[in-house]
């Protein structure tokens, strides 16, 4: 081997050292030798999670429950629901208070306002269809007839002439100091209902309707409050929730409750004005 030819070799050998040491990083080499996934190995190792740590409450019943002496307790997912959790949820409370306030609002619907009359008040009126014979039948009015405000005035639409009478007769018989009219010539499928102007006696009594509907909501809020209440008594008697939490959850059921109470003070309250308005 000649003289040249050993230094071109050593010279290629210590370019390719310097060569691979420049390419792999030592990120590279310390991969290349973790197992594949086929590797039975991997099977065993733990798997790798990031998750907040929370600060935990002292107690018995619920020291793994709480998350710190100022909040509520937070479960994990897929968790079993604790005592604690149940004190804190007003989510059935909250349910109860909107479907009274539900009902408020529909039965404040009812009342007239600025002289008018709701044409949801007609089409609620039960109409008697059939005779004793054939077999009689109850519809709601709004199924067989459309109610058309006009003014001063409902045009009760119907699909079938049969259907004129017991319509007539069902209105005129409401409480509503309602007089259908006879249908015109030239409409003979519609009933026209004058609506007559309100009086000092017919105000002050949807403003006693609306007072009284206002109280019903009160109660039934009242009546969710109870029964939220009896379910916190009853985590206190048993002692699976701690005392400062049941003081908590009692503090955020009074929230709702008053919160309830004042939706139901301003619908009213805005009810009232419009019909002392008419």
């Amino acid at each position: 081997m000649s003289q040249r030819t050993i230094p071109h070799a050593l010279r290629l050998a210590s370019s390719r050292t310097v060569t691979h040491r420049a390419i792999d990083s030592p990120c590279t080499r310390v991969l290349s030798r973790v197992p594949s996934k086929a590797t039975p190995s991997l099977q065993s190792a733990r798997s790798f999670s990031i998750s907040l740590i929370c600060a935990k409450k002292a107690g018995k019943a619920n020291t793994k429950h709480a998350k710190s002496d100022s909040t509520p307790p937070v479960s994990p997912r897929n968790a079993a629901v604790t005592p604690t959790d149940e004190a804190y949820d007003v989510s059935v409370l909250e349910a109860s208070i909107l479907k009274a306030i539900e009902h408020l609002t529909h039965e404040l619907s009812q009342l007239r306002a600025g002289g008018r009359l709701n044409p949801e008040i007609v089409e609620s009126l039960k109409v008697q269809l059939g005779t004793a014979r054939d077999g009689k039948q109850t519809v709601r009015l709004g199924d067989i007839a459309q109610v058309v405000p006009k003014g001063r005035l409902l045009n009760i639409m119907v699909g079938e002439k049969e259907y004129i009478k017991p319509i007539t007769t069902a209105i005129a018989s409401s409480n509503h100091n309602l007089s259908p009219q006879p249908p015109h010539p030239d409409t003979p499928l519609t009933i026209p209902v004058p609506i007559p102007p309100p009086t000092g006696e017919s105000r002050q009594a949807a403003l006693d309707a609306a007072q009284k509907a206002a109280e019903q909501a009160d109660k039934s809020i009242q009546v969710a409050r109870q029964t939220h209440h009896k379910k916190l008594r009853k985590f206190q008697l048993d002692r699976s929730v701690l005392p400062d939490d049941l003081q908590k959850a009692g503090k955020r059921m009074e929230e709702v409750v008053k919160k309830g109470h004042g939706e139901v003070k301003h619908i009213v309250d805005g009810a009232k004005r419009v019909l002392q308005s008419q």
